[in-house]
This record gives structure tokens, sequence and C-alpha cells, in this order.
């Protein structure tokens, strides 16, 4: 018993330490949500002017182009240098981000520190998924993956509650520090058993897995899992190609990225303070960040819970159900806006639809996306099936982002809302009728759920973790 706890306990320190760069992302995220209202005052903004709404929107999607270079940059480099290395390297840039920021007295450098943050962030969330489900053994896969979401709700909340009171000086030297101490430990890291196996390093992977698994058999039989598998061949394009389940492991893997953005939640979270300003209600847009923050640092705990309980599919299905209804809860709101004031109880409705998109989305896509995708491809082709699914959501998300003011300007509150709405429906029914379940499963299983051929006895252990 002891044995079993302690390799549990090592699992959730490796994985808990490797998300601390995800805290970073965190901040980031949030970043342009208090700090646009304060570059668009004439009294609190460091540029020469304050920034019109175009220039807003270029801030605010500026890092997701530069996110589709670092997307095939992490491709290329997290099967030839690791995944622990992968995270060290992406915070040169995020350094480097930090200080152009601090010091941005002309709107190029807030666009610069803006792509640079892109470039990390993409990096980020392509490795830290992978990462952790090389590690984790399949009982506790799906709540490790989890943590993602928990330290960048963390880092938004963090954001949320202290970017609306901190100067725009202090807020950026409070992030600056927090990717130095977040450095470090990264350095103390194992890397992932399966990158040093494939290296040909089986000694150090035996030795990575005696740490994290309960038994010196289960350690052992991993390792011959890896080679019974053949992980140690690279794939070429052509096999890839011709792969009909990496395909298919894709195509989800495409709509997921697209879908993470066409639900609506970054849209609106990236202009939160401004959304809520926008509604006019007698609510403080920063009282009410912080309050959604912390509920969506709540939901990412909670699908930690309940993930290896329940399995992905419900959780996906329910979630997105509530974020449907909380993206009409606001579309209903501004549209009694547009024909009146809105007085009493209503003047929550906004806050309270708010909650329920955040809350749902942290415990829903947010947390069980990537850690799912990183599932359902086999070793070998995981780096570039999780990098297509990555680039497909940058190109949403950048769309979304860039567009979400005009796009709002042009067909009005209600209807945008109301499409995201019709969105979530329609990502509920894919999640239901096209994903295959993972709780519990090898990766061997996995594959044979999405269509793989069942293999004789002394391969039914490929892929395993």
């Amino acid at each position: 018993m002891f044995k079993i706890k302690g390799s549990l306990i090592r699992q959730y320190a490796v994985v808990i330490t490797a998300n601390l760069c995800v805290l970073c992302t965190g901040l980031s995220i949030a970043w342009p949500s208090p700090v646009l209202v304060k570059l668009s005052r004439n009294d609190t903004t460091t540029l020469p002017g304050p920034v019109t709404e175009s220039e807003g929107s270029w801030i605010v999607s500026a890092g997701f182009l530069t996110g589709g270079l670092a997307n095939f940059l992490a491709c290329y480099l997290v099967d030839r240098i690791g995944r622990k290395y992968c995270v060290i390297i992406c915070y040169v840039p995020r350094i480097i981000m930090c200080v152009a920021l601090t010091f941005a007295s002309k709107l190029w450098m807030v666009l610069l520190g803006r792509a640079l943050s892109g470039l990390c962030d993409a990096i980020t969330f392509t490795v830290v998924p992978m990462y952790a489900s090389e590690v984790a053994s399949k009982e506790v896969r799906g709540s490790l993956g989890t943590f993602l979401q928990i330290f960048s709700s963390l880092g938004i909340l963090i954001m949320l509650c202290t970017g609306p009171f901190l100067e725009y000086f202090t807020l950026n030297v409070m992030m600056l520090i927090f990717a130095v101490v977040t450095l470090v430990p990264m350095f103390f890291l194992p890397d992932s058993p399966y990158f040093l196996y494939s290296k040909g390093r089986t000694d150090e992977a035996l030795k990575v897995l005696l740490s994290l698994r309960d038994t010196e058999t289960a350690a052992k039989e991993e390792l011959k899992e890896y080679s019974l598998s053949g992980n140690e061949e690279k794939i070429t394009a052509r096999e890839l190609l011709r792969d009909r389940i990496f395909f298919k492991s894709a195509c989800i893997g495409i709509v997921f990225g697209a879908g993470l953005q066409l639900v609506g939640f970054n849209a609106v979270s990236f202009y939160l303070q401004t959304v809520l300003e926008s509604t006019q209600t007698s609510v403080r847009p920063e009282i009410a960040s912080g309050v959604i923050g912390s509920i969506q640092l709540l939901a990412a705990f909670s699908a930690t819970l309940v993930t290896d309980r329940f399995g992905r599919k419900p959780i996906l299905a329910s979630t997105l159900v509530g974020q449907a209804v909380g993206m009409v809860g606001l579309g209903v709101f501004f549209k009694l806006k547009d024909d009146g004031p809105v007085t009493g109880f209503l003047n929550y409705v906004p806050l309270i639809s708010l909650i329920l998109v955040v809350y749902c989305f942290s415990a829903g896509l947010g947390s069980l996306s990537w850690g799912l995708l990183a599932e359902l491809f086999e070793g070998r082709t995981r780096a570039v099936g999780v990098t297509i699914s990555m680039l497909t959501s940058l190109v949403f998300i950048f769309l979304t982002v860039k567009y979400f003011a005009l796009v709002t300007t042009m067909i009005g509150a209600p209807t945008t809302y109301g499409i995201f709405s019709v969105n979530c429906v329609l990502m509920c029914l894919f999640v239901c009728f096209c994903v295959p379940e993972t709780k519990g499963k090898t990766i061997a299983e996995i594959q044979m759920a999405l269509g793989a051929k069942q293999r004789n006895d002394s391969e039914k252990q490929v892929e395993k973790f």
C-alpha cells in the first residue's frame, strides 16, 4: 500500500511541477482583460494615446499568429530534445515578453510582447499534455490531465484579481517574477519514459518508470510494451497518410481544435472586463471578473475529482449543454438591454450566465480536451496529431478573438451569443456520436475503439502506458 501511495504521489508531484509553466500561460491569457481597459483610457494608458478597438483586437489576437509557428517548432523539437527541455526553452520568449511589456511605450512593443506570449503558450499547450499522458498510469491519466486547466485557471484568477487594481508597470513585473520563479523547478523534472526509450536510453527510462509505477514488475512490463510496439521506429509522412486510425484521430482533433474556439468561451474571456462594462449593470466589472476567475478555478478542481470516475464523454456532453444555456442567457440579456433599460434581478443575468459559461467550459472542454487528444494518438504519431489539433485551435482562436468585437458590432450581441450556443449543441452531438470513451483504457484499447484491428496475444500490450 505504501508503494502504491508513494508512486501516485510522485506522479502527481511530477505533473504538478510540469504544469507550473501553465500558471504563466494563464496570466498571459487573462492579461488583455484588465490591460485593454487601462490602455483604452487617457489617464491610465502608457502609450502615446488610448488604443482603438481595432488596435485592441490586434493586441488580443497577435499571439495566435506566432502560435502557429511555435506549433511546428514544438512538433519538431518534442521528439528530438524531449518534452522537458521543450518546456524549458519556451521560458526564453516568455521572459523576453515580460520585459517587453513592462517597458512598453509604443504599440509595437505591446504587440511584440503579445506575439512572444503566443509563441511560448502554444509550445506549452502542445507539450505539457503529452508529458502528463506519458508520465501518468492509466488509472489516473484523466485526473492528471486536468491539471493543465487548473494551473491555467489559477493564473487567470491571479490576473483577474490583481490586474484591475495594479498599475501597468507593476502588473507586468509580477508576470516576470512568476516566470523566473516557476522556471527553476523545471530543471529537476525527469523526461518522459517514452521519450527516453525512443532515444535508446533504456536504463534511464526504466529508472524513471521504477519511481512512477507501483512495482518493479509494472515498470519492466511497461518498458517491454514500448519494445513490442516498435515505438523506437520513426513514422514517415507516407505511413501517416495511409494510416486510417491516425486519420480518424486527426479528424477528431481538428474538430476539437475548432470547437474549443467556436463555442465562444475564449472570445468572451479575452474581453471579459470589456464585456462586463458593456452590460452597464450595477455589478462592478473588476469584482465580477474576480468572481468569474474563482469559479473557473473551482470548476477545474471539480473536473480533477470526477474525470476518472464518470469518464470523459458524459462530462463533456453535460458541460456543453450547460455552456449553451449560459450563452443563451447572455444573448437574451443583451436583447432586453437593446429594447430598454434593464433593472432589478435582470442586472445579474449576465454575471450568472458568464459564471455558467466559465464553469462549464473549465470543467469540460477546457480541462479534458488536450488530455483526451493525447490519449487518441499512439506513441509515434502523438506529436504530429496533437500539433495538428493545436494548429487548428490557433487558427480558430485567432479568427474568433480578432473579429469578436467586429462581428458583435455588425450583427449584434444577441445574435453572436446565439451562434455560440448553437455551436455548443453541435459540439455536444459530435462528442456523443463520434468520440470514443478513453476512461481506464490503455492506448491499444483506445486505438481498437477507433477501429484498429484486434491484435494477437503477443501484441495486445502494445502502446500501453
